[in-house]
């Protein structure tokens, strides 16, 4: 009885009696706290796997643009590859606002309508999107204005919350002035997703899908949550996918 009355509380303070609010505003009120989430498992999770999928990636002298930048959680190590270009896009004037304090000489542009404005046909090496897609109503638009910037033979990086987790209620929230805000999100399939990409012309290449094992425990233990560590340990949390644009001159 007292692991059910700690479970309901959880899900009563992280998921229920909450309207979802539009990402654009979440991130708004989010971004000043963004970079401060020591105990974040989704952004540990999110680190380990975009980093093992940007290994495989020759980030030197080619031109990046990042959609979903959000404050720069991956910039760091993008620059420390020494890249010809980064281009942070965000529907979040906050959130890039956060990332110009970081990295003050940074090209940033919101994105309207999943447009990536000012960017050329074929004019990027690499498109990264991390933890984004599923905040997109309509995720074939999306991908297909980033198919429409990747030069031939460039490379798609996507990472995300697991739409399995999401369709099981996992919820994307924070707090703000003493209340528990939820992100609005969109259940895209990773079926669905390789539909999209194959359609286009992509090849996924690598995907990954991580589910919550025992090196999730101690973030649970922090939350006084390890009845709900229970539910979802093994359930797919994260996923990421490694996508080429076939070069027609090969």
């Amino acid at each position: 009885m007292a692991a059910f009355k700690k479970l309901r509380r959880y899900f009563s303070k992280h998921f229920f009696h909450r309207k979802d609010t539009d990402p654009e505003a979440a991130y708004n009120l989010w971004a000043g706290s963004y970079d401060s989430q020591p105990d974040n498992l989704m952004l540990a999770l999110d680190e380990e796997v975009f980093s093992g999928l940007l290994n495989h990636i020759i980030i030197k002298n080619k031109i990046i643009a990042d959609v979903g930048c959000g404050t720069g959680r991956h910039w760091k190590k993008i620059l420390g590859n020494e890249p010809k270009k980064l281009i942070g896009f965000d529907v979040s004037d906050e959130m890039l606002k956060m990332l110009q304090q970081k990295f003050p000489h940074a090209e940033t542009h919101r994105i309207i309508n999943n447009k990536l404005e000012g960017l050329q046909n074929e004019s990027c090496d690499c498109i990264i999107s991390t933890l984004t897609i599923a905040h997109i109503q309509n995720a074939e638009e999306a991908i297909t204005e980033w198919n429409r910037v990747l030069k031939p033979g460039g490379q798609m990086i996507i990472t995300d919350y697991h739409p399995l987790a999401l369709a099981k209620g996992g919820k994307r929230t924070f707090r703000h002035n003493d209340e528990t805000v939820a992100v609005k999100n969109y259940v895209h399939t990773l079926e669905d997703l390789k539909n999209i990409a194959k359609q286009l012309g992509l090849q996924v290449s690598r995907s990954i899908e991580k589910p919550i094992d025992e090196s999730a425990r101690p973030y649970y233990e922090k939350q006084n949550a390890l009845a709900v560590f229970e539910i979802w340990k093994g359930v797919p949390i994260i996923y990421g996918m490694y996508l080429i644009k076939p070069d027609a001159a090969l």
